[in-house]
């Protein structure tokens, strides 16, 4: 069904012979196709009136929202007063450039639309460059994100979706008329215990319930239109090779704001230094709407989803390349191929591609750096391709669920239009014969109590990704975590999160210190282990929390946070520092799973008992705001 092109009597028409109408005001900039309309504002190079199925989709300005636009609350960028502006037109397609040059402070920024013929979408790209030999340095770049940003009032727009598992029916007005604010972007609304999102989803409002992994496809709104027709919004993630951290890097997606962050310091992963010379283009990723006649929200997502391809596309963007600077085009890519033979146990493996030498979670350090992945890899027996990869030089990384320990590949060499094949074995790390281990290493803390368990008294089953306080940790462990191997469930009797206090919350405004900072591992050996041999424990963390938050910067009473580890009746326990550097904000932003840290402790066998054994694990005692995440624990023992 065609739509009304938004057009006025004084617009001056550029262009008829183009499948894509261009037309321009002194204000605007309108763009349509027979599926879609919207208006760029020359003033700012924001998007506003989109129009699809004879629908608006942001609704009336108000603010900043009913907008689309791009935004870094950091200080290293910002618009212009007079940005220029490039309108590009082919056959099938027709797009802009807005060009933001500060020539004051050395910066420069670049933001891309197209819109193609027949596709109810628009492609964006955005360029950050810094050239100040004045100021070589602005530090990091923290935050930068394009927002799909309706108006909350006025659009069609009714429930959030993360993903096929995590969505709800945005609150009600009334809800968010009676909510209590608990902690930053977080309330409690039980107060309408009615409310359709309480019902489905639970009693706090939080949009850190709705963040993801970088493996989601798209993210977005669904509503509905005219005559019974369904709509969806969707920021689809079609090309991630741009973004820094991995896989497992966890952000925010949605929250009634639909966001594509672009670099993000969040759970506890880096964004690159912004130094002379910094120049970065990120995507191509596609803004999406779709429709259907009574269609449900899962079959909006699940047709989204199907453009999350970088292969997608490809030609069109080759097409475009000449006009957006930095996008590499397929001439400038290869791809690497291969085979690992996987340790015995290994699930849900990924190979990854990131910045040569560094680890994977810290590729941000590398600002020319791309980054690649394929999941699932022992379904195919080992085997893998990765295609469309940048040239350059990578550092190839396999990790897998139930293994402890990656393995990593440095100076993998990627050529233009050739492949690299390789054959690799990964020995699982091994310190000797296993005597225990708590949880499952796989980067998060999901396993534990309060971490991905259902909540089945909400219609939607959401797994408990909700405001940390709606826990009540002294409730849960009122003689805090005894952890006795072999008897102890990881599901009840280990917390997700290890809190050095505990509160004030909604429900307990106190804080409680006693039974919270110091957890018991119990074990029994059958006998002592030989004078001769070593132990070896290994800790892994999803993630830590000390009082520098996720700024990296050493900052607060506790920015360098020391862990303890007793073994039995030693007297001096081994301590683990955790820096700045490593710490972020996972638990308390509604997550399980941020930068993965890993130590092992090796001590002689003679430190264990025949009989009873006690490890205590402890941080400093009531201290605000500092925690660890358990990925996993281990004990090995020398062969």
């Amino acid at each position: 069904m065609a739509l009304l092109l938004l057009t006025t009597l004084t617009a001056s028409l550029v262009s008829l012979a183009y499948a894509v109408q261009v037309s321009q005001t002194a204000s605007t900039i309108t763009f349509s196709n027979s599926e879609l309309s919207f208006d760029l504002l020359t003033s700012n190079g924001y998007i506003r009136n989109i129009v699809f199925r004879n629908t608006s989709l942001l609704g009336p300005p108000t603010g900043l929202s009913a907008q689309v636009y791009t935004d870094w609350p950091s200080n290293a960028f910002g618009l212009i007063a007079n940005n220029s502006r490039q309108i590009i037109e082919g056959s099938d397609y027709a797009g802009i450039v807005i060009t933001d040059n500060n020539t004051a402070a050395g910066s420069l920024v670049q933001r891309s639309w197209f819109l193609r013929d027949g596709e109810a979408g628009l492609h964006s790209f955005v360029r950050l460059n810094y050239y100040n030999a004045t100021v070589e340095s602005l530090g990091a770049l923290g935050e930068v994100r394009t927002m799909f940003r309706p108006n909350p009032d006025d659009a069609p727009w009714t429930h959030i979706v993360t993903n096929s598992e995590q969505y709800a029916t945005h609150p009600s007005d009334e809800a968010l008329a009676n909510e209590i604010q608990v902690q930053d972007a977080t309330w409690y609304i039980g107060n309408t215990p009615n409310d359709p999102y309480v019902l489905e989803e639970g009693d706090y409002w939080t949009k850190y319930s709705f963040a993801d992994n970088q493996t989601n496809k798209a993210r977005g709104l669904f509503g509905g239109g005219q005559n019974n027709e369904s709509l969806g919004a969707w920021w689809v993630i079609n090309q991630k090779d741009t973004f820094f951290g991995g896989p497992s890097h966890f952000d925010l997606m949605v929250d009634g704001i639909i966001y594509n962050k672009l670099s993000t310091g969040h759970g506890g992963a880096a964004s690159p230094n912004v130094t002379t010379g910094f120049d970065r283009t990120f995507g191509p990723q596609f803004l999406y709407f779709n429709h259907g006649s009574n269609a449900t929200l899962l079959e909006l997502l699940a047709d989204a989803e199907k453009y999350a391809d970088p292969t997608w596309n490809a030609e069109f963007y080759d097409a475009i390349a000449p006009n957006v600077v930095g996008y590499v085009p397929t001439s400038g890519r290869g791809s690497v191929s291969g085979k690992v033979a996987l340790p015995d146990g290994a699930s849900k493996v990924v190979v990854a591609l990131s910045a040569n030498g560094v680890d994977l979670q810290d590729s941000a350090e590398d600002i020319h750096a791309y980054q690649y992945w394929v999941e699932d890899v022992e379904l195919q027996g080992g085997v893998f391709e990765i295609g469309r990869v940048k040239v350059g030089t990578y550092r190839l990384t396999v990790y897998a669920t139930g293994i402890f320990g990656d393995f990593t590949l440095d100076d993998v060499v990627v050529e233009a239009g050739n492949m690299t094949a390789l054959d690799v074995a990964w020995t699982a790390d091994s310190a000797g014969t296993e005597l225990w281990r708590i949880g499952t290493p796989d980067r998060s803390a999901g396993e534990f109590r309060n971490g991905w368990e259902k909540d089945y008294t909400r219609l939607n089953h959401p797994a408990n990704r909700s405001y940390w306080g709606a826990w009540d940790f002294p409730t849960q462990f009122p003689t805090g975590v005894n952890f006795t191997v072999g008897k102890s469930d990881v599901g009840q009797d280990w917390n997700y999160i290890h809190w050095s206090q505990y509160g004030g919350t909604f429900t307990r405004p106190g804080i409680v210190t006693t039974n919270v900072n110091a957890w018991q591992i119990n074990f029994d050996l059958a006998y002592p282990p030989p004078a001769s041999v070593n132990a070896t424990l290994t800790i892994l963390l999803a993630g830590a929390a000390t009082s520098s938050g996720n700024t990296g910067v050493v900052q607060g009473a506790w920015p360098f946070v020391p862990i303890s580890i007793s073994i039995n009746e030693q007297n001096e326990p081994f301590v683990w520092t955790i820096t700045p550097q490593e710490s972020g904000s996972c638990g308390v932003r509604s997550a399980i799973s941020c930068y993965l840290l890993s130590n092992k402790f090796v001590f002689p066998g003679t430190w264990l008992n025949a009989g009873h054994n006690n490890f205590i694990i402890a941080l400093p005692v009531n201290v605000s705001g500092i925690y660890i995440q358990y990925d996993a624990l281990r004990l090995e023992i020398q062969e």
